[in-house]
């Protein structure tokens, strides 16, 4: 579909995609106050399906309930205004973002009114994933993971992805794909918009909740892992343990798992190995509707 013929779901009502549009001037612009979820639509033989998206609706509000903001809608209203969405745009397979966000126009840091305006986007796969690739490379950036003392690293929030977005471009600027960034600690942390896990003589391991994002990608491999007869161990994970991997991948909503070739000099020559190839096949197995045990997270587009 092109973008003349999108519509956008904004505060109850379809408009036009060139309409969804905010002040220069907007607190949420200026300051980097919204808070939003990203998930994936799935094609599946019962038709399309958005991956755990009561989980992602109820992210959407313990974000604004950490940064004190408030949101209009119900949970069931917003679950009925993202399937609305992604059938008015006829999205068989995507993704979908939701935006609450401040378009009062403000010079000043605070705003008059907690109550957040809400907007849902969905687009097709095909336009996303144009340039994607089998596996990545990582390198070890020089910027490290926001400290939750500093801001609520939970909070899927607009401005704490300026670390993220700081960590990929040095990483771009070496030669990389993606930046690891440790935490404040020195141990594994995430990495721009994915988290990270590891994989050593066979075990599983991923850094614990409480300095990273509460990540549903990572929540999901975490999850599934154990059916497919793998260990998992959640603790802090030191920087030699990364450099020393003998498999590292990145779960995200747009990309899944994607397994790790490279690690900063050292090239992984089986990638994905073992487990991360084993994962994969779950996953995918999963997301496409063909694994009865988690049918549960796929949620129908009716």
């Amino acid at each position: 579909m092109t973008a003349k013929k999108r519509k956008v779901w904004r505060n109850g009502k379809m408009i036009p995609w060139q309409e969804a549009t905010v002040h220069l001037m907007s607190h949420s612009l200026t300051r980097g106050s919204a808070v939003f979820e990203v998930l994936a639509v799935y094609s599946t033989p019962r038709g399309p399906a958005a991956f755990r998206l009561p989980e992602h609706v109820d992210r959407l509000f313990r974000s604004a309930e950490l940064l004190s903001m408030q949101l209009v809608q119900s949970k069931e209203e917003i679950l009925r205004a993202v399937v609305k969405t992604v059938k008015v745009n006829q999205i068989r397979e995507g993704f979908v973002k939701i935006v609450g966000y401040y378009s009062e126009e403000t010079f000043s840091i605070s705003v008059s009114n907690p109550r957040l305006e809400l907007s849902i986007f969905a687009i097709s796969a095909e336009e996303f994933r144009k340039h994607t690739s089998s596996s990545i490379s990582v390198c070890l950036s020089r910027w490290r993971k926001l400290h939750p003392e500093t801001v609520p690293v939970e909070a899927k929030v607009a401005a704490n992805y300026l670390n993220g977005m700081l960590a990929r471009q040095d990483a771009q600027r070496r030669g990389f794909d993606l930046g690891v960034m440790l935490d404040t600690h020195g141990f594994l942390a995430e990495s721009s918009v994915e988290s990270v896990f590891i994989v050593k003589d066979g075990v599983l391991m991923t850094p614990p909740l409480g300095l990273i994002l509460s990540s549903i990608s990572r929540r999901s491999v975490l999850e599934a892992a154990p059916t497919a007869g793998i260990k998992v161990v959640e603790r802090p994970v030191r920087r030699q343990e990364i450099l020393e991997a003998d498999e590292l991948f990145t779960s995200s909503t747009s990309r899944r798992i994607m397994p790790a070739c490279r690690i900063e000099d050292r090239v992984l020559r089986k990638a994905p190995g073992p487990v991360t190839r084993k994962l994969l096949t779950l996953m995918n197995a999963v997301c496409s509707g063909r694994e009865e045990r988690f049918k549960h997270w796929l949620h129908p587009i009716k």
